[in-house]
């Protein structure tokens, strides 16, 4: 790795939509400035960024990639993200290693679903960001109303560096913004664009911005002293043109990268003390872009290679990181080793001996680092993935392959945070649960291609839940006599719904449980078991027993086979036998007495509610709240995304929409994008309910 003072180093994620020309743009700069030799192209499977094989089968991007290539002593350190939505989560890992967003927009799509997207996420993650219009060479581009529209979807803060000279096959230049310029050929007027360029920049000093409304027109040097600090502000998003096919305006677009995107420290990070993230007052420090300060770093990628090296990528934000260092990992008991550091060029990596402030470089065969782990004695904040979920139950083809499935979705599971692997206790299947179909698709491919294995695949089963809506008591005795020592044990218990707006000790008062000795609370099932029992009706030491009777009885359920919750137990009474009691005895009675007394509590089934963002073009408005009542979603509200769209927030069963993604892309023409995650729990509607119950059947016999 080149030693370059932290000044010189720059670090920016180019982001987008699908086919607007990222890595194309990306592999064009590396052969460019001589990073690269020859010319690397997607279409023919030789792309720097694009390596993978999945990647060139779909001729998509899927994971992000870090290149880097040097510019008028510029380190430029680009990260690739892919282009749709299904693997966001690779773009907002990547957008914790930079201090800058290139935003890529293809010139002839305009504003796509994704592209929103990024804008937003870059946004949230606080760095800089920048607009390049790429692909100026297509034919039918209205760049005017282009502008028109960057600017009603993402703000004012847009302003264009520089203006096309043609588009289509004349697309033969641009012209910078900077000055006020000659118009000739330019499809803007420069003199506008660099008014609103100018209004931009200056409006982080105000003792400028009054002059200038003045008359006074600030200085070239002034102005290019103001860009980086307007750009880390948010008051300039700057605009560039270029066509990455052609070639023309590679060499502007380089010179904006070099000189006006935000080296480190221009992006004030915020670090925490070791288990204080979540933001306590006073517990948080400044990070200071220092190469001499205590080391800060986090883990923001992960990466199994072919040949199964786990390669973890890392942002060194503070001091200094070397070879064979012995760093402490924030929530780790013991610190790691570090092994040799890797500078990383597509699907190429040099070791290295050290990284310091604003690096970007990856260690191998590091199985204690995980992505979003800290590294030093202060934390990162976590970063935001997604939390997925699109699930499939999957099982191998070949019985045999059940220990091989479950190493293989390990390792994609390190590295990727937006897959998550769990076998349901209710429906026992191994469910996969992801960001699309697509994303799961991939998904299955890799195993095949690394593994070797092949699974099938169905939609899972629903996780309902099951709960209570009336108090009811009841008793149960278990009693067996085959010869020899038999069985006894007699429960006695009052059950209650368990309001989710009450915790456990403002529900357990004197005046509903006046003999009450203790009670037990389990927060995964908002169970609350409470122990009434007093003259010694049921021994202490058989209590344990009954509530573990419970427990068992919540995991099975009891209507449907789904798992019980916010549910109180009380036991009041019971009776044993000296001889014919055991612990074995007073589990069935628990069990059996919190089975019948659930049957007469008016008993009900949950389902999962999912909290969703749709937008849409506002010329389907009409149909996405058609289709939403249709589903029995409750809209919450209504917001203008900009640029003609719009985004409804709703609140919807999570079984109406298990497949939606291909609704919605069939009812927008593949113009909508939506996210979602669990909202809660709520009561099924009975016509629902009685459906499933009646497919259930519990093959459950009673122990006597």
């Amino acid at each position: 790795m080149a030693k370059v003072t932290v000044a010189e180093l720059r670090n920016i994620a180019f982001c987008g939509h699908g086919a607007s020309g990222k890595t194309t743009l990306l592999d064009r700069l590396l052969a460019l400035t001589g990073a690269v030799h020859g010319e690397p192209s997607v279409d023919n499977g030789s792309s720097i960024c694009d390596f993978d094989p999945e990647e060139k089968a779909h001729k998509r991007t899927i994971e992000s990639s870090i290149v880097h290539f040097s510019h008028e002593g510029k380190r430029i350190n680009a990260i690739d993200t892919p282009g749709y939505s299904d693997f966001i989560g690779q773009t907002i890992g990547a957008l914790r290693a930079v201090e800058m967003a290139a935003i890529v927009i293809n010139a002839h799509s305009g504003i796509e679903v994704n592209t929103r997207r990024v804008f937003q996420e870059a946004g949230k993650a606080g760095v800089g960001r920048m607009i390049i219009i790429n692909r100026m060479d297509d034919i039918n581009i209205d760049f005017p109303k282009l502008i028109e529209n960057i600017r009603d979807t993402f703000g004012n803060a847009c302003a264009l560096l520089n203006i096309p000279i043609g588009h289509g096959a004349g697309f033969k230049g641009v012209i910078t913004t900077l000055d006020k310029g000659d118009d000739a050929g330019a499809l803007l007027p420069v003199s506008e664009a660099h008014t609103q360029l100018i209004e931009s920049i200056i409006e982080v000093d105000a003792a400028l911005m009054e002059k200038y409304f003045e008359g006074e027109e600030p200085s070239h040097e002034k102005v290019e002293e103001l860009t980086e600090q307007a750009i880390a502000r948010g008051t300039l998003i700057p605009i560039v043109c270029c066509s990455a096919k052609t070639g023309v305006g590679l060499k502007e677009l380089l010179e904006v990268l070099a000189h006006e995107a935000l080296p480190p420290g221009h992006i004030q990070r915020i670090a925490y003390k070791e288990g204080h993230r979540d933001g306590i007052e006073g517990d948080e420090i400044k990070i200071k872009a220092d190469p001499a300060a205590p080391l800060i770093a986090q883990v923001f990628k992960t990466r199994i290679d072919p040949f199964v090296q786990k390669l973890t990528y890392l942002r060194i934000y503070s001091g200094t990181l070397k070879k064979d260092d012995q760093v402490h990992v924030c929530g780790a008991k013991k610190g790691v080793k570090i092994g040799p550091l890797l500078d990383v060029q597509g699907a190429e990596t040099k070791a290295v001996e050290s990284a310091g402030v604003g690096d970007i470089v990856a260690v191998a065969k590091m199985e204690d680092l995980h992505t979003g782990n800290s590294l030093g004695e202060f934390e990162m904040p976590r970063i935001p993935f997604p939390t997925p979920m699109v699930g499939l139950a999957v099982k191998p083809k070949s019985h045999t392959d059940e220990a091989k499935l479950s190493t293989s979705l390990h390792k994609l599971v390190e590295e990727d945070s937006t897959l998550k692997i769990e076998r349901d206790v209710q429906t026992k299947e191994l469910v996969m649960t992801g960001m699309s179909d697509l994303h799961l698709q991939i998904i299955r491919e890799r195993l095949h291609r690394r593994d070797k294995l092949d699974v099938d695949s169905k939609v899972p089963k629903i996780p309902f839940r099951e709960t209570i809506m009336a108090s009811a008591e009841g008793s149960y005795r278990h009693k067996k006599q085959s010869g020899g020592r038999g069985q006894f044990g007699e429960v006695h218990i009052r059950m209650y719904p368990l309001p989710r707006n009450v915790t456990p000790e403002q529900f357990c008062t004197k005046e509903r449980f006046p003999q009450m000795k203790e009670f037990h609370f389990d927060e995964t099932h908002r169970f609350l078991w409470v122990n009434s029992v007093v003259g010694g009706s049921i021994p202490g030491n058989f209590l344990p027993a009954i509530e573990k009777g419970f427990k068992e009885r919540i995991e099975k359920g009891v209507i449907a086979g789904h798992t019980v919750q916010d549910v109180a137990v009380e036991v009041h009474y019971g009776k044993h036998h000296d001889v014919d009691s055991s612990e074995a005895a007073f589990k069935i009675a628990g069990s059996m007495a919190f089975r019948n007394v659930f049957q007469q509590a008016k008993p009900a089934l949950l389902e999962p509610i999912v909290r969703m963002e749709v937008t849409v073009p506002e010329k389907f408005m009409g149909d996405l709240y058609s289709d939403m009542s249709g589903r029995g979603g409750r809209v919450q509200g209504t917001d203008s995304a900009g640029g003609g769209y719009q985004t409804i927030f709703a609140e919807v069963p999570l079984r109406e929409v298990t497949t939606y993604a291909r609704t919605l892309s069939s009812m927008t023409g593949g113009q909508g994008s939506f996210t979602m995650e669990l909202a809660h729990y709520d009561i099924m509607p009975s016509s629902v309910q009685q459906d499933i119950v009646s497919k259930t059947t519990l093959h459950e016999e009673e122990e006597e």
